[in-house]
Protein backbone atom coordinates (compact mmCIF):
# COMPACT_ATOMS: atom_id res chain seq x y z
CA UNK A 1 0.00 0.00 0.00
CA UNK A 2 1.33 3.38 -1.12
CA UNK A 3 -0.14 5.48 1.97
CA UNK A 4 0.45 8.64 1.21
CA UNK A 5 3.17 8.50 -1.35
CA UNK A 6 3.56 11.04 -4.06
CA UNK A 7 3.62 9.60 -7.56
CA UNK A 8 6.72 7.60 -9.01
CA UNK A 9 7.80 10.17 -11.08
CA UNK A 10 7.97 12.36 -8.20
CA UNK A 11 10.05 9.86 -5.85
CA UNK A 12 12.67 8.89 -8.41
CA UNK A 13 13.27 13.03 -8.71
CA UNK A 14 13.49 12.83 -5.46
CA UNK A 15 16.29 9.81 -5.55
CA UNK A 16 18.27 11.02 -8.26
CA UNK A 17 18.77 14.21 -6.02
CA UNK A 18 19.46 12.38 -2.92
CA UNK A 19 16.51 14.37 -1.35
CA UNK A 20 16.95 13.99 2.55
CA UNK A 21 13.59 15.13 3.38
CA UNK A 22 12.69 11.32 2.41
CA UNK A 23 15.11 9.64 4.62
CA UNK A 24 12.60 7.35 6.43
CA UNK A 25 9.41 8.40 4.32
CA UNK A 26 10.01 6.54 1.29
CA UNK A 27 12.33 3.46 0.00
CA UNK A 28 13.21 2.11 -3.68
CA UNK A 29 12.71 -1.47 -4.75
CA UNK A 30 15.50 -2.17 -7.52
CA UNK A 31 13.79 -5.08 -9.67
CA UNK A 32 17.66 -5.56 -11.00
CA UNK A 33 19.56 -6.21 -8.73
CA UNK A 34 16.62 -7.19 -6.20
CA UNK A 35 17.89 -4.62 -3.41
CA UNK A 36 16.12 -1.72 -1.63
CA UNK A 37 17.57 1.71 -0.82
CA UNK A 38 17.08 5.08 1.47
CA UNK A 39 16.48 7.63 -1.23
CA UNK A 40 19.57 8.87 -0.24
CA UNK A 41 21.70 5.65 -1.05
CA UNK A 42 25.07 6.50 -2.73
CA UNK A 43 25.34 4.06 -5.24
CA UNK A 44 24.97 4.36 -8.67
CA UNK A 45 21.20 5.46 -9.36
CA UNK A 46 19.14 3.17 -11.37
CA UNK A 47 17.11 3.39 -14.25
CA UNK A 48 13.62 4.26 -13.92
CA UNK A 49 12.08 1.45 -15.25
CA UNK A 50 13.84 -0.68 -13.35
CA UNK A 51 12.39 1.09 -9.64
CA UNK A 52 9.18 0.24 -7.54
CA UNK A 53 8.70 2.51 -5.19
CA UNK A 54 7.46 1.88 -1.37
CA UNK A 55 6.14 3.79 2.11
CA UNK A 56 7.85 1.61 4.82
CA UNK A 57 10.39 -1.21 5.18
CA UNK A 58 8.13 -4.24 5.89
CA UNK A 59 6.43 -3.47 2.22
CA UNK A 60 9.92 -3.87 0.34
CA UNK A 61 10.58 -7.08 2.68
CA UNK A 62 7.52 -8.51 1.48
CA UNK A 63 7.94 -7.47 -1.99
CA UNK A 64 10.58 -10.09 -1.80
CA UNK A 65 13.43 -6.88 -1.73
CA UNK A 66 17.16 -7.23 0.47
CA UNK A 67 18.26 -4.04 2.47
CA UNK A 68 21.36 -2.31 0.55
CA UNK A 69 24.71 -2.55 1.81
CA UNK A 70 25.68 0.73 1.09
CA UNK A 71 22.46 2.78 2.65
CA UNK A 72 21.54 -0.18 5.54
CA UNK A 73 18.07 1.10 5.18
CA UNK A 74 17.33 -1.19 7.97
CA UNK A 75 19.49 -0.04 10.70
CA UNK A 76 18.19 2.31 13.15
CA UNK A 77 18.53 6.10 11.88
CA UNK A 78 20.30 6.84 14.92
CA UNK A 79 23.54 5.33 13.84
CA UNK A 80 23.86 7.66 11.47
CA UNK A 81 23.72 10.56 13.74
CA UNK A 82 27.52 11.23 15.07
CA UNK A 83 25.91 12.95 18.25
CA UNK A 84 24.30 9.58 19.17
CA UNK A 85 26.95 7.53 18.13
CA UNK A 86 29.42 9.57 20.03
CA UNK A 87 27.63 9.42 23.29
CA UNK A 88 26.64 5.24 23.01
CA UNK A 89 30.32 4.82 22.62
CA UNK A 90 31.26 6.86 25.70
CA UNK A 91 28.41 4.89 27.49
CA UNK A 92 29.47 1.88 26.42
CA UNK A 93 33.12 2.59 27.92
CA UNK A 94 32.18 3.89 30.97
CA UNK A 95 28.13 2.42 31.96
CA UNK A 96 28.96 3.50 35.45
CA UNK A 97 29.67 7.30 34.91
CA UNK A 98 27.04 9.86 36.79
CA UNK A 99 26.36 12.12 33.36
CA UNK A 100 24.65 15.36 34.39
CA UNK A 101 23.61 18.05 30.85
CA UNK A 102 26.92 19.79 31.92
CA UNK A 103 28.88 17.48 30.80
CA UNK A 104 27.20 16.77 27.35
CA UNK A 105 27.72 20.79 27.20
CA UNK A 106 31.56 20.72 27.76
CA UNK A 107 31.60 18.13 24.88
CA UNK A 108 30.55 20.39 22.60
CA UNK A 109 26.63 19.18 22.92
CA UNK A 110 23.26 21.04 22.84
CA UNK A 111 21.73 19.37 25.96
CA UNK A 112 18.60 20.05 24.95
CA UNK A 113 19.70 18.81 20.52
CA UNK A 114 20.45 15.97 22.16
CA UNK A 115 17.32 15.05 24.51
CA UNK A 116 15.68 15.84 21.37
CA UNK A 117 17.68 13.12 19.68
CA UNK A 118 17.31 10.54 21.83
CA UNK A 119 13.46 10.47 22.74
CA UNK A 120 12.87 10.47 18.67
CA UNK A 121 14.84 7.40 18.23
CA UNK A 122 14.61 5.60 21.05
CA UNK A 123 11.83 7.04 23.22
CA UNK A 124 13.86 7.75 26.26
CA UNK A 125 16.64 10.56 26.75
CA UNK A 126 20.38 10.01 27.11
CA UNK A 127 20.60 10.69 30.98
CA UNK A 128 18.32 8.23 31.77
CA UNK A 129 19.56 5.78 28.84
CA UNK A 130 22.61 6.45 31.30
CA UNK A 131 20.81 6.16 34.82
CA UNK A 132 19.86 2.76 33.49
CA UNK A 133 23.27 1.58 32.65
CA UNK A 134 24.39 2.26 36.42
CA UNK A 135 21.10 0.83 37.63
CA UNK A 136 21.97 -2.53 35.40
CA UNK A 137 25.75 -2.88 37.37
CA UNK A 138 23.42 -2.71 40.75
CA UNK A 139 21.31 -5.65 39.64
CA UNK A 140 24.22 -7.80 38.86
CA UNK A 141 25.66 -7.24 42.05
CA UNK A 142 21.93 -7.69 43.99
CA UNK A 143 21.66 -10.77 41.35
CA UNK A 144 25.00 -12.09 42.65
CA UNK A 145 23.86 -12.22 46.16
CA UNK A 146 25.13 -8.71 47.35
CA UNK A 147 23.73 -6.35 49.72
CA UNK A 148 21.72 -3.38 48.97
CA UNK A 149 24.40 -0.92 49.93
CA UNK A 150 26.85 -2.46 47.24
CA UNK A 151 24.91 -2.69 44.56
CA UNK A 152 24.05 1.49 45.69
CA UNK A 153 27.83 2.24 45.44
CA UNK A 154 28.04 -0.19 42.32
CA UNK A 155 25.61 1.49 40.50
CA UNK A 156 27.22 5.33 41.57
CA UNK A 157 25.02 6.22 43.99
CA UNK A 158 25.82 8.18 46.66
CA UNK A 159 22.36 8.72 48.22
CA UNK A 160 20.66 5.43 49.52
CA UNK A 161 16.97 6.75 48.89
CA UNK A 162 18.08 8.12 45.38
CA UNK A 163 19.15 4.37 44.60
CA UNK A 164 16.11 3.04 45.86
CA UNK A 165 13.91 5.76 43.41
CA UNK A 166 15.83 4.86 40.58
CA UNK A 167 15.50 1.33 41.09
CA UNK A 168 11.92 1.30 41.88
CA UNK A 169 11.24 3.61 38.04
CA UNK A 170 12.95 0.60 36.68
CA UNK A 171 11.52 -2.42 38.25
CA UNK A 172 8.38 -1.32 39.29
CA UNK A 173 9.68 -1.94 43.34
CA UNK A 174 12.42 -0.82 45.36
CA UNK A 175 15.25 -3.51 45.88
CA UNK A 176 14.18 -4.66 49.53
CA UNK A 177 11.05 -5.88 47.66
CA UNK A 178 12.72 -8.55 45.98
CA UNK A 179 13.20 -12.15 48.51
CA UNK A 180 17.06 -13.54 49.17
CA UNK A 181 15.42 -16.78 48.99
CA UNK A 182 12.73 -16.26 45.92
CA UNK A 183 11.34 -18.88 44.40
CA UNK A 184 10.97 -16.84 40.88
CA UNK A 185 14.44 -15.07 40.15
CA UNK A 186 15.44 -12.10 38.36
CA UNK A 187 18.29 -11.53 35.73
CA UNK A 188 20.00 -9.43 33.10
CA UNK A 189 22.16 -10.30 29.84
CA UNK A 190 23.34 -8.18 27.20
CA UNK A 191 22.48 -9.14 23.69
CA UNK A 192 22.68 -7.25 20.16
CA UNK A 193 19.42 -5.02 21.13
CA UNK A 194 20.28 -4.36 24.21
CA UNK A 195 20.00 -5.52 27.88
CA UNK A 196 17.22 -7.93 28.43
CA UNK A 197 15.58 -9.02 31.99
CA UNK A 198 14.65 -12.51 32.14
CA UNK A 199 12.58 -13.88 35.20
CA UNK A 200 12.72 -17.65 35.87
CA UNK A 201 11.81 -20.32 38.61
CA UNK A 202 13.41 -23.17 38.63
CA UNK A 203 11.64 -24.94 35.33
CA UNK A 204 10.30 -21.90 33.13
CA UNK A 205 10.57 -18.93 32.35
CA UNK A 206 7.93 -16.05 33.11
CA UNK A 207 8.90 -12.84 31.70
CA UNK A 208 11.93 -11.94 28.83
CA UNK A 209 11.72 -8.37 28.09
CA UNK A 210 14.40 -5.50 26.82
CA UNK A 211 15.40 -3.57 30.07
CA UNK A 212 14.24 0.11 28.84
CA UNK A 213 10.45 -1.47 28.28
CA UNK A 214 7.99 1.76 29.50
CA UNK A 215 6.02 -1.79 30.61
CA UNK A 216 8.23 -3.63 32.52
CA UNK A 217 7.89 -2.34 35.78
CA UNK A 218 4.13 -2.43 35.56
CA UNK A 219 5.08 -6.44 34.61
CA UNK A 220 7.12 -7.04 37.38
CA UNK A 221 4.71 -5.64 39.52
CA UNK A 222 1.84 -8.52 38.45
CA UNK A 223 4.44 -11.04 38.11
CA UNK A 224 5.56 -10.56 41.98
CA UNK A 225 1.54 -10.37 42.94
CA UNK A 226 1.02 -13.80 41.24
CA UNK A 227 4.09 -15.43 42.91
CA UNK A 228 2.96 -13.95 45.94
CA UNK A 229 6.00 -12.11 46.76
CA UNK A 230 8.49 -14.84 46.32
CA UNK A 231 10.49 -12.89 43.61
CA UNK A 232 14.12 -12.07 44.14
CA UNK A 233 17.67 -11.84 41.85
CA UNK A 234 19.71 -14.71 40.60
CA UNK A 235 19.03 -17.02 37.95
CA UNK A 236 17.54 -20.74 37.22
CA UNK A 237 18.31 -23.03 34.47
CA UNK A 238 15.69 -21.29 32.22
CA UNK A 239 17.28 -18.00 32.35
CA UNK A 240 20.60 -19.79 31.11
CA UNK A 241 18.98 -21.49 28.70
CA UNK A 242 17.32 -18.04 27.14
CA UNK A 243 20.52 -16.52 27.08
CA UNK A 244 22.13 -19.20 25.08
CA UNK A 245 19.47 -19.65 22.65
CA UNK A 246 19.05 -15.70 22.19
CA UNK A 247 22.82 -15.57 21.73
CA UNK A 248 22.74 -18.18 19.26
CA UNK A 249 19.42 -16.93 17.43
CA UNK A 250 21.60 -13.20 16.95
CA UNK A 251 25.08 -15.10 15.45
CA UNK A 252 22.80 -16.74 13.21
CA UNK A 253 22.68 -20.45 14.32
CA UNK A 254 19.62 -21.11 15.00
CA UNK A 255 16.05 -19.32 14.81
CA UNK A 256 14.20 -22.04 17.13
CA UNK A 257 13.49 -21.77 20.84
CA UNK A 258 12.73 -24.81 22.87
CA UNK A 259 12.02 -22.82 26.59
CA UNK A 260 9.38 -23.86 29.01
CA UNK A 261 7.32 -21.32 29.12
CA UNK A 262 4.90 -20.03 32.20
CA UNK A 263 2.32 -18.33 30.42
CA UNK A 264 0.61 -15.36 32.06
CA UNK A 265 -2.55 -13.99 30.42
CA UNK A 266 -6.34 -15.17 29.61
CA UNK A 267 -7.14 -18.32 27.56
CA UNK A 268 -7.22 -16.02 24.45
CA UNK A 269 -4.07 -14.55 25.31
CA UNK A 270 -2.15 -17.20 25.79
CA UNK A 271 -3.97 -18.93 22.13
CA UNK A 272 -2.57 -15.86 20.36
CA UNK A 273 0.54 -16.34 22.09
CA UNK A 274 0.57 -19.83 21.04
CA UNK A 275 -0.12 -19.44 17.15
CA UNK A 276 2.49 -16.99 17.28
CA UNK A 277 5.43 -19.60 18.12
CA UNK A 278 4.23 -21.55 15.37
CA UNK A 279 5.71 -18.70 12.48
CA UNK A 280 8.28 -19.06 11.15
CA UNK A 281 11.32 -16.77 11.24
CA UNK A 282 11.65 -14.71 8.53
CA UNK A 283 8.22 -14.41 8.07
CA UNK A 284 5.64 -11.69 8.43
CA UNK A 285 2.09 -11.91 9.07
CA UNK A 286 -1.10 -9.40 10.08
CA UNK A 287 -3.25 -9.43 13.02
CA UNK A 288 -6.20 -10.16 10.90
CA UNK A 289 -4.37 -12.95 9.29
CA UNK A 290 -4.04 -14.19 13.23
CA UNK A 291 -7.50 -13.79 14.27
CA UNK A 292 -8.33 -15.99 11.15
CA UNK A 293 -6.23 -18.52 12.79
CA UNK A 294 -7.67 -18.80 15.80
CA UNK A 295 -11.20 -19.29 14.31
CA UNK A 296 -12.17 -15.32 15.14
CA UNK A 297 -11.72 -13.48 12.25
CA UNK A 298 -13.97 -10.17 14.04
CA UNK A 299 -11.15 -10.45 16.80
CA UNK A 300 -8.56 -8.11 14.91
CA UNK A 301 -8.50 -6.07 18.18
CA UNK A 302 -8.38 -8.30 20.27
CA UNK A 303 -5.27 -10.42 18.51
CA UNK A 304 -3.64 -6.94 18.34
CA UNK A 305 -3.87 -6.40 22.46
CA UNK A 306 -2.49 -9.91 22.88
CA UNK A 307 0.25 -9.50 20.55
CA UNK A 308 1.20 -6.36 22.87
CA UNK A 309 0.47 -7.87 25.86
CA UNK A 310 3.69 -10.58 25.08
CA UNK A 311 6.01 -10.33 28.20
CA UNK A 312 8.48 -13.20 26.64
CA UNK A 313 9.82 -11.48 23.85
CA UNK A 314 11.83 -12.58 20.95
CA UNK A 315 11.11 -15.66 21.74
CA UNK A 316 7.24 -15.12 21.42
CA UNK A 317 8.00 -13.48 18.22
CA UNK A 318 5.21 -10.57 18.00
CA UNK A 319 7.81 -8.70 16.11
CA UNK A 320 6.55 -10.82 13.06
CA UNK A 321 2.85 -9.40 13.27
CA UNK A 322 2.71 -6.18 10.82
CA UNK A 323 -0.37 -4.21 10.27
CA UNK A 324 -2.89 -4.60 7.43
CA UNK A 325 -1.33 -2.30 5.17
CA UNK A 326 2.22 -4.01 5.91
CA UNK A 327 3.58 -1.24 8.42
CA UNK A 328 6.09 -1.78 10.97
CA UNK A 329 3.18 -1.35 13.94
CA UNK A 330 4.06 -0.51 17.34
CA UNK A 331 6.47 -2.97 18.80
CA UNK A 332 7.36 -2.55 22.94
CA UNK A 333 10.89 -2.58 22.60
CA UNK A 334 10.80 0.07 19.78
CA UNK A 335 10.18 0.17 16.08
CA UNK A 336 14.04 0.15 15.57
CA UNK A 337 14.21 -3.29 17.35
CA UNK A 338 11.28 -4.31 15.79
CA UNK A 339 13.37 -3.51 11.97
CA UNK A 340 16.54 -5.41 13.31
CA UNK A 341 14.73 -8.28 13.59
CA UNK A 342 12.87 -8.75 10.84
CA UNK A 343 16.31 -7.77 8.60
CA UNK A 344 18.10 -10.76 10.89
CA UNK A 345 15.26 -13.36 10.19
CA UNK A 346 16.07 -12.69 6.61
CA UNK A 347 18.60 -15.04 7.12
CA UNK A 348 16.37 -17.85 9.03
CA UNK A 349 13.97 -16.86 5.69
CA UNK A 350 12.49 -20.53 4.48
CA UNK A 351 13.15 -20.35 1.16
CA UNK A 352 17.09 -19.11 2.77
CA UNK A 353 17.19 -22.71 4.23
CA UNK A 354 18.52 -25.82 2.65
CA UNK A 355 16.19 -28.73 1.18
CA UNK A 356 13.06 -26.22 1.68
CA UNK A 357 11.41 -24.67 -1.35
Amino acid sequence: MRLDLPDDDTLYSALVACDPSWDGRAYVGVTSTGVFCRLTCPARKPKRENCQFFATIAECLNAGFRACKRCHPMAPAAQADPVIASLLAALDKDPTRRWREADLASMGHDPSTVRRAFKRHFGTTFLDMARQARLQAGLTTLAQGGKVIDAQLEAGFESPAAFRAAFAKLLGMPPGAFRADAMVRADWFDTPLGAMIAVSDRTHLHLLEFADRKALPTELKRLHKACKGSLGFGRFAPTDQAEAQLDAFFQGRSPGFDLPLALHGTEFTKSVWRILQTLPAGTTHSYSEIARRLGRPEAVRAVARANGANQIAIVIPCHRVLGADGTLTGYGGGLWRKQKLIELERHYAPQNRSGCR
